[in-house]
């Protein structure tokens, strides 16, 4: 399968960002989108809305469905995943995006941070997982993509940032885990990180960084494309780094996705 034709995907955090741009990949191919996110009121510091998303996914070619949705409320995600199958019949994939992050030490992580990305960033993906499983048990090729890093237990990925990297490692754990838990029902449980930096919002929390030294959302975009139409029985369990996926579908000339082509490229966490 190389098309996610007709397919329905609920992706979190989907109004801006790689959510976004993984939604809007999905839509050239008439998927239907079912956009889950916190922002549904414009914020001139912050762009990006459920309804401003759902009006470029349209616009891509697909169906979008933009619901508000807190993926630390059990009650908010319940009612997301239930209307989603109501309007599409099912639900196919489940792209888990919708991250917090703090980089910051120990002694400068007020609680309600450290709180907030663990609600977020492990406990929201378990629960959208737990929420939409029963409708990717009865889906034909189904997929979870967890947007989370390889698991490494070295101290540096954590001595700078100790809780921002329990959380996300919370992410890549769920992967580990329901991968296995999954394999007699046919899901694919992988997870996709970039090589590189991505020019998101979520740049400016990193010191230093800028969007000259970075690439696009769109090529965490495509190389969730060619996860997402593998069948699900052959790739599985996966740690997978966007410049490796699309390596293996042929594509080895990356300048396209560069922010400033020919300004270096700075890699991204947890990467070695």
């Amino acid at each position: 399968m190389s098309t996610l034709q007709g397919k329905t995907l609920f992706i979190t955090g989907a109004s801006r960002g790689i959510g976004l741009a993984i939604a809007r990949r999905a839509a050239r191919d008439g998927a239907n989108i079912v956009i889950a996110a916190k922002s549904a009121v414009a914020n001139p510091k912050l762009p990006g809305t459920i309804h401003s998303a759902a009006t470029e996914i349209e616009a891509a070619g697909g169906q979008a469905l933009p619901l508000q949705v807190d993926i630390r409320e059990e009650e908010s995600v319940t009612a997301a995943v239930a209307a989603a199958a109501d309007r599409f019949g099912g639900i196919d994939i489940l792209v888990n995006n919708a991250s917090a992050i703090w980089l910051r030490g120990t002694a400068a992580t007020p609680m309600k941070r450290y709180d907030l990305m663990h609600q977020v960033n492990a406990r929201g993906t378990f629960l959208c997982s737990q929420a939409c499983l029963p409708y990717l048990k009865q889906a034909a090729n189904p997929h979870i993509l967890n947007l989370s890093p390889p698991l490494s237990m070295h101290a540096k990925w954590f001595a700078p940032h100790v809780a921002y990297t329990m959380a996300k490692y919370g992410m890549s754990l769920c992967v580990l885990g329901m991968a296995e838990e999954f394999r007699a029902d046919g899901i694919a449980v992988n997870a996709l990180w970039p090589r590189t930096v991505i020019a998101t919002d979520a740049l400016n929390m990193i010191p230093g960084v800028n969007t000259e030294n970075a690439r696009t959302p769109e090529i965490v975009a495509d190389a969730a494309h060619a996860i997402l139409t593998l069948p699900s029985r052959t790739q599985t369990g996966g740690f997978l780094i966007d410049e490796e996926v699309l390596a293996a579908q042929g594509v080895t000339d990356l300048d396209r996705y560069a922010v400033s082509p020919g300004k270096p490229l700075l890699p991204d966490l947890f990467l070695d």
